[in-house]
C-alpha cells in the first residue's frame, strides 16, 4: 500500500514538472513605465555635381519687341525728315528756299504739333482770306480767327507757295537769290507775313541751327544730295490713315497710348488723316 503511494506521487510530481516546464512566459509591462525611442541620425547629403551631359537642350527665344524711341533725333529733326523732301520739290516748282519754308513750318507749327498743324494740317499759320475749302477756328491776334484746313500736311505746304507767288507784296522776294534765306526772312517780315519784330532772327536761328541751307544747296547742284531723310522718317513716325485711333496704333507699335501721347505732345487721343506721328 505505501509502495503503491509513493508510486502515485512520483507520477504526480512528474507530471508537475512536465507542466511547469511547458508553459510560456508573460512579460507584463508596467503602468508607469516610459515608451523606449529611438535614436534616428540624419547624415546630410552633399548636393550632386550634375556632369554636363551631350543632349541639347532647347531654348525659347526672347519675344520680339519694337524699339523704344532711340532719343537721337528730337521732335524738330524728325519733322525736318519728313518734310524736307516737300519743301525741295516745292523750291524746284515754286523757287521758294527750302530752307525757308522748313524754318516757316517748324516756327509756325511748333514742329507739327500746334493745334492748326494737329487737326486742320495748317503749318503755315495761313488764314481764310477768301478760302473756299475747309476751315479751322483759332485764337490768334483776335478770338477765334479763321484758318485754311486742308486734308493733308503736303497740301499745307502746296499752299503755302502759292500763297507767296500769287500775292504781288511778296514779289520783290523772288528777287532775291535762292541761296539768300537773311533775304528772305527779312522780306517776309517786311513783306507784311508776319507781325513779330523778330520774325526773321527766328527762321534765320531755325536754318543755321538745323543747317536747312544744305537743302538749298542740295537743289542748286552745290551739294551731293545725302541719302533721303524721307527713308530715315519712315522708320520713325507714321502716317496716320483711315480708321487709325490711338489704341490700334500703340499696339502696332508696341507701345501704351500714353508713350504715344507723350511722343507726339498731344493730351487726347485725337487723329486727323494724315498726321504725322512719332512712334519709335
Amino acid at each position: 500500500m505505501k509502495f503503491s503511494l509513493r508510486i502515485v506521487m512520483v507520477l504526480m510530481l512528474a507530471l508537475m514538472l512536465a507542466s511547469c516546464g511547458g508553459k510560456k512566459r508573460i512579460v507584463t509591462k508596467k503602468k508607469n513605465s516610459k515608451p523606449r525611442t529611438e535614436r534616428v541620425i540624419v547624415r546630410k547629403e552633399r548636393p550632386a555635381i550634375s556632369k554636363p551631359s551631350d543632349k541639347r537642350t532647347e531654348t525659347v527665344p526672347p519675344v520680339a519687341t519694337a524699339p523704344r524711341p532711340t532719343g537721337n533725333l528730337n521732335i524738330t529733326e524728325v519733322y525736318i525728315a519728313n518734310y524736307s523732301e516737300v519743301a525741295k520739290n516745292n523750291m524746284r516748282q515754286h523757287k521758294i528756299p527750302a530752307s525757308i519754308t522748313l524754318a516757316q513750318g517748324i516756327l509756325e507749327s511748333g514742329s507739327g504739333r500746334g493745334r492748326l498743324a494737329v487737326e486742320g494740317n495748317n503749318h503755315f499759320g495761313i488764314k481764310c482770306h477768301g478760302w473756299t475749302g475747309d476751315k479751322i477756328y483759332h485764337d490768334d491776334d483776335a478770338s477765334q480767327e479763321c484758318f485754311r484746313k486742308y486734308p493733308h500736311a503736303e497740301q499745307s505746304f502746296q499752299d503755302h507757295s502759292e500763297f507767296l507767288t500769287s500775292r504781288g507784296r511778296y514779289a520783290d522776294l523772288f528777287k532775291l537769290d535762292l541761296d539768300d534765306y537773311e533775304g528772305w526772312a527779312k522780306g517776309l517780315r517786311e513783306s507784311g507775313y508776319a507781325t513779330d519784330r523778330k520774325y526773321p532772327e527766328k527762321l534765320i536761328s531755325l536754318i543755321e541751327r538745323f543747317q536747312l541751307y544744305i537743302f538749298d544747296e542740295e537743289v542748286l547742284g552745290k551739294r551731293k544730295p545725302r541719302n533721303k531723310t524721307s527713308e530715315i522718317a519712315n522708320n520713325l513716325t507714321h502716317k496716320v490713315m483711315p480708321g487709325d485711333t490711338m489704341y490700334s496704333l500703340s499696339k502696332r507699335y508696341n507701345l501704351s497710348v500714353q508713350e504715344l501721347q507723350k511722343l507726339n505732345g498731344m493730351t487726347n487721343s485725337n487723329l486727323q488723316v494724315g498726321q504725322i506721328l512719332i512712334v519709335k
